[in-house]
């Protein structure tokens, strides 16, 4: 019996249909793992939104909501067409008034460009060591698509924090020691 398991599993690998392959422990515990992170991550942002006064920003990060509503879905379908218990989920925030927040207790518009901001820059790591350690093909495309659309969104952050003033750069080498 055991031996007819292992058999099929190679099978399934070298058949060239990704989903007749199982996954991989690496690739279960990536897939979850991040899973749970975008799951807490909507919640987040959901509360970020009702702190941002600034409609671009808004804009920015209801796109962040609409991705992540994606990739939860897609990594959940995954997991549970492989036999895995996605993680539970926070409850979503409800809408809020900005004006119903104190001042003092306000998050400022941007220091949420800059979360968000640090956490596209975190996915696109998460992300592509997922894609390295994939064997299946559809789940390396997969995290190759939250890539991309990651990249994109993070140039957009970028953009906005250059416009509005919002991005504070590390100091600049701008003397070359050779021109003296």
């Amino acid at each position: 019996m055991k031996i007819n398991m292992i058999r099929s599993a190679i099978m399934g690998i070298l058949s060239g249909n990704p989903q007749d392959e199982p996954m991989h422990y690496g690739e279960v515990f990536g897939v979850w793992s991040y899973l749970l992170a975008a799951k807490g991550h909507l919640v987040g942002y959901q509360i970020m939104l009702n702190h941002t006064g600034d409609s671009d920003l808004k804009s920015l990060i209801e796109d962040s909501i609409q991705g992540l509503k994606q990739e939860i879905n897609q990594t959940e379908e995954l997991l549970k067409a492989n036999g895995v218990v996605p993680p539970p989920a926070p409850p979503e925030r409800p809408q809020a008034d900005l004006e119903s927040i104190p001042a003092g207790a306000r998050f400022m518009d941007p220091e949420i460009s800059a979360a968000l901001s640090m956490d596209i820059a975190a996915g696109l790591v998460v992300c592509s060591q997922l894609m390295g350690q994939s064997i299946r093909e559809d789940i390396g495309m997969m995290f190759g698509q939250f890539h991309t659309a990651k990249a994109l969104l993070g140039g957009k952050f970028l953009k906005l924090n250059k416009e509005k003033g919002w991005l504070i750069p590390p100091p600049l080498h701008l003397n070359n020691p050779e021109e003296k």
